[in-house]
Formats: C-alpha cells, structure tokens, sequence
C-alpha cells in the first residue's frame, strides 16, 4: 500500500473525522480509506438476470391465485375553468 501525508487539514475536518471514525469503531486512518473506497469504488448494481421477473410480473404472478379483479368505469366530469386569482 502507498502512504499519503495530508497536510494543513482544517481543525474542523480532522473533528468531524475524528468522530465519525468513533462511530464507526474504526481508527482515523481506516476511517479515511473506507470514506475513499466508498466514493471511487462504489458497489456496481447487479446485473439483471432473465430469471429475475420485473415489478408488474411479480405482482400478476402474486395475485393469480386470487383472480382478476373487474373495477366500476368512473364517468368524467367536464373539466373546470381555472380559478381566477
């Protein structure tokens, strides 16, 4: 692995780091690596497979045992003018 020195890093900074490596039970140095690895090497989405069935196939095949379901046509009303203000 390669050493890298920072130098003049706000106080601020090296606060927030300080405590966000506290929260996270790592020390200051394995803080700063995940924070990299988190921002240049993001996890890639998995790639979708023909297996995986997408949301409406998933819900028909859900509710096939239940039947379909037949729904009241609603009448439309005229569309309203548009209030004046």
């Amino acid at each position: 692995m390669t050493n890298i020195i920072l130098k003049k890093i706000e106080p601020l900074l090296i606060r927030r780091l300080r405590q966000r490596a506290e929260q996270n039970g790592r020390t200051i140095e394995a803080e700063i690596t995940a924070i990299l690895i988190s921002v240049l090497m993001p996890p890639s989405p998995p790639e979708p497979t023909q297996a995986e069935p997408n949301l409406a196939t998933a819900v028909k095949h859900r509710f096939a045992e239940v039947g379909g379901v037949e729904l009241p046509e609603i009448p439309r009303e005229p569309i309203r003018n548009p209030p004046v203000f």
